[in-house]
């Protein structure tokens, strides 16, 4: 072991200065996501219950915390920098992961398995969000996913073989909740021209389903010559044969993307209407683990309807 000196001099290292490097507080972010989304200084003191000039102090305080302009003058209207922009979106991030650790915590500790279905398209577009979000808040328990059509989740349902599952309205029977509405389109190939094919060639799911009703009666009714060229249960089928250029399908709005169009009347086919999802319950499935997937799944279609709107 080494003895130093006592007279001799230590080297101490100089001490930090902390003075800037305080954490950005949830508040200032919050309210500057809030003017993000609203434009406006004011509309953002709505949203967030202060008064205009709180959340201009707010602002300025950020500012200094970062040392950064956050807004560029724009006569009246708010306007971000690019720091300002990319601050949005650091706080977005912060503060969704703010609220799911509160979420973790707030929540009841709750176990068990809950059996959940729902048909493919509506697996692969909705249930990431849904089940990263609950599995944050009830970790502990196990989700075993049915991915069925309406029909067959209707029956398991029926039959206490799942316990909640996402179902298409129009099956004849209307028992479930109304979580979403959206309308279906005429979806092809964005560069395609299956959709000049006469007879009109489509890409459906099989016999029953209400989409596949519901397209092939706004074709009758507007009498265009058409062909099912490719059935599928499943929608990675019917989407095959879209993007491979043979044929058209109807889909949901949200769901055409990339390299999918819509197909409107400028291409010569009609409207189809809307679609609707229901949330169904088995008579069996009541207490507290369902109430809480429930809940998510509820509120994550107002959030995702709110952020469209």
């Amino acid at each position: 072991m080494s003895v130093v000196p006592m007279n001799s001099q230590v080297q101490v290292p100089e001490a930090i200065d902390f003075r800037g490097s305080s954490g950005l507080e949830l508040d200032l972010l919050r309210t500057l996501v809030a003017i993000a989304d609203t434009g406006s200084f004011n509309k953002a003191a709505r949203a967030v219950f202060r008064t205009p000039s709180a959340v201009s102090m707010q602002m300025k305080k950020l500012e200094e915390q970062v040392e950064r302009p956050l807004f560029a003058k724009d006569g009246r209207s708010v306007s971000l920098t690019p720091d300002g922009e990319a601050l949005v979106g650091y706080g977005r991030r912060i503060l969704k992961l703010a609220d799911e650790a509160m979420q973790r915590f707030r929540a009841p500790s709750i176990e068990g398995t809950i059996r959940l279905g729902a048909p493919d398209d509506y697996a692969s577009q909705y249930l990431p969000q849904i089940l990263a979000r609950f599995a944050v808040s009830h970790p502990l328990v196990e989700v075993d996913l049915f991915c069925q059509s309406t029909t067959e989740l209707l029956g398991h349902l029926d039959a206490n073989r799942i316990d909640i599952a996402l179902i298409s309205a129009g099956h004849g029977q209307r028992s479930g909740m109304a979580i979403h509405r959206e309308p279906l389109v005429w979806a092809g190939l964005r560069h395609g021209c299956a959709h000049e094919r006469t007879p009109l060639p489509l890409a459906l799911s099989h016999v029953g389903c209400c989409w596949r009703r519901q397209s092939l009666q706004a074709l009758d009714r507007e009498g265009i010559p058409y062909r099912i060229a490719y059935t599928s249960k499943h929608y990675l089928g019917q989407l095959a044969s879209v993007l491979g250029g043979l044929a058209i399908a109807p889909l949901p709005l949200s769901s055409v993307k990339g390299d999918l169009k819509i197909l409107g009347e400028e291409s010569g086919l009609p409207p189809i209407g809307h679609y609707e999802i229901e949330l169904k319950r088995s008579a069996a499935a009541t207490g507290p683990l369902f109430d809480a997937l429930e809940s998510h799944i509820v509120n994550n279609f107002r959030e995702n309807e709110a952020r469209a709107a």
